[in-house]
């Protein structure tokens, strides 16, 4: 009865080392695929029964193959902006389809980075995975949802074709001269009479500058800033902010000409602005289609079609470099820093390590257009292998986890792809132990078979 028992167990070890010669097999032949896992095989002894000579219970050897998938593969440098790799735990999600949701497609997880836009721009890598991230709001934010793929969509770089922004600040750096002399029209300014103020041109101002601010669609606006030294009190000036051409904007009594704010503006006894006395200037610029506006309030004008927008006119802090001073030197604008920019058209995009997808535009603007989750599992070498190097989820890998990237679980690295983690020199080493495994197992079959020849030929 042994000898037949060494003969299984001789078959047993060869297919055992068979299956092993095919998993390093497949890890040599993956050794330059892009975010391959190597397989590992681990041998484990069969036992017939546990009531019997210790001689007689052994059964064999059995093969079993571990895919390493948590093993982070070598990053590896790259030319392309989409191409990304994982430094750290997670994964890229990807579907088989275009649409996430659709009936052919199906929720897949892979470290293979290496996308591509197809012709309509959707991310696609060589497997022909398609990348799915979390889509900004019209606000500007993100919707996230750590366990529901549902709210993921496909990353589609074309989506953005271009951009306009809006200005909201506008930073005045300038000096108003101390010694100037008041106006004999001062003595009867009326800001808010069209004979007797600035934006009329009624009142020649002692200083006045227009900067350019940017609408809703990227259009160009002249907004003036004119100042007239005041009588009434020492460090004082009247202030009119006005559009030109006036027809610009829709405004409510008591502004007239175009007017967008009037007062004063203060300096202390050191030349310094002092935004406590002096007026604000906040200008919160209706739409076009906001109607007629209130009194003391103003929109862009019904025939321009462009949306509301709020712009902040800083002249700077008290003690503070920059901003408007009051020195006894020539008044000059020195500079006006403005946000916003006309319409841009889309000139590339690029992915950063938290996993937004940011698209640049030839106007400088850039926005940010989706967010790259990263996939994590209680036991990712607990994954189903799927073709493409990509994984489906099991029972035995835990339930999906949807995290931003970051250095908690793993940062997103733009033109960067993972290579394999398969070694080389320990795959060949496991070949010729296998090798060397498998012949050793070849001979306890012909050992038996010898011996059972020698047992028939003692009845001849």
């Amino acid at each position: 009865m042994s000898l037949y028992s060494a003969l299984t167990i001789g078959v047993a070890g060869l297919r055992a080392n068979s299956s092993a010669l095919s998993g390093i097999s497949n890890n040599i032949a993956n050794v330059n695929t892009i975010g391959y896992k190597r397989t590992r095989t681990d041998f484990s002894s069969l036992v017939t029964s546990a009531n019997v000579s210790a001689l007689d219970a052994g059964a064999g050897v059995r093969a079993g193959a571990q895919r390493l998938i948590s093993e982070q593969g070598q990053l590896q440098s790259s030319g392309s902006t989409t191409d990304l790799g994982i430094a750290g735990s997670g994964f890229f999600v990807v579907g088989t389809a275009v649409q996430n949701g659709a009936p052919e497609d199906a929720l897949r997880f892979t470290r293979a980075g290496g996308f591509a836009p197809d012709e309509q721009g959707f991310l696609r890598n060589a497997a022909g995975y398609y990348l799915r991230g979390w889509a900004a709001l019209p606000t500007g934010g993100f919707a996230t949802n750590a366990s529901d793929a549902t709210t993921l969509s496909t990353v589609n770089i074309a989506s953005i074709s271009g951009s306009a922004q809006a200005s909201s600040s506008v930073q005045f750096n300038g000096n108003l001269q101390a010694s100037q002399v008041v106006s004999a029209a001062e003595a009867t300014y009326a800001a808010n009479t069209s004979t007797n103020n600035m934006a009329s041109g009624a009142v020649t101002p002692d200083f006045v500058r227009t900067v350019q601010v940017f609408d809703s669609q990227g259009g160009v606006r002249n907004v003036n800033l004119a100042f007239l030294k005041s009588s009434a009190a020492a460090n004082t000036w009247h202030v009119e902010v006005y559009a030109s051409p006036a027809s610009d904007v829709a405004i409510g009594a008591p502004l007239v000409d175009g007017q967008l704010a009037t007062g004063n503006v203060v300096f202390d006894a050191n030349g310094q602005f002092d935004a406590a006395s002096s007026m604000p200037l906040n200008l919160a610029i209706g739409g076009s289609s906001a109607g007629a506006p209130a009194a003391g309030a103003f929109n862009w004008a019904p025939g321009l079609g462009i949306a509301a927008q709020n712009i902040d006119i800083g002249f700077g802090t008290a003690g503070a470099s920059g901003g408007l001073t009051q020195f006894d030197s020539s008044s000059v604008l020195d500079s006006s820093i403005v946000d916003g920019a006309i319409f841009g058209s889309l000139t590339g995009v690029d992915v950063d390590s938290e996993g937004f997808v940011t698209a640049s535009f030839s106007n400088g603007v850039t926005q940010k257009i989706y967010q790259v989750p990263l996939a994590t599992f209680i036991n990712p070498n607990g994954l189903s292998a799927e073709d493409g190097d990509a994984f489906s989820l099991a029972q035995n890998s835990g339930s999906l986890n949807l995290k931003a990237a970051s250095n908690g679980v793993g940062k997103i690295s733009s033109r960067t792809l993972e290579g394999s983690n398969v070694d080389l020199a320990e795959e060949f080493t496991n070949l010729i132990t296998v090798q060397r495994a498998y012949s050793a197992s070849s001979k306890i079959i012909t050992t038996a078979d010898e011996m059972l020849d020698e047992l028939i030929r003692i009845k001849r």
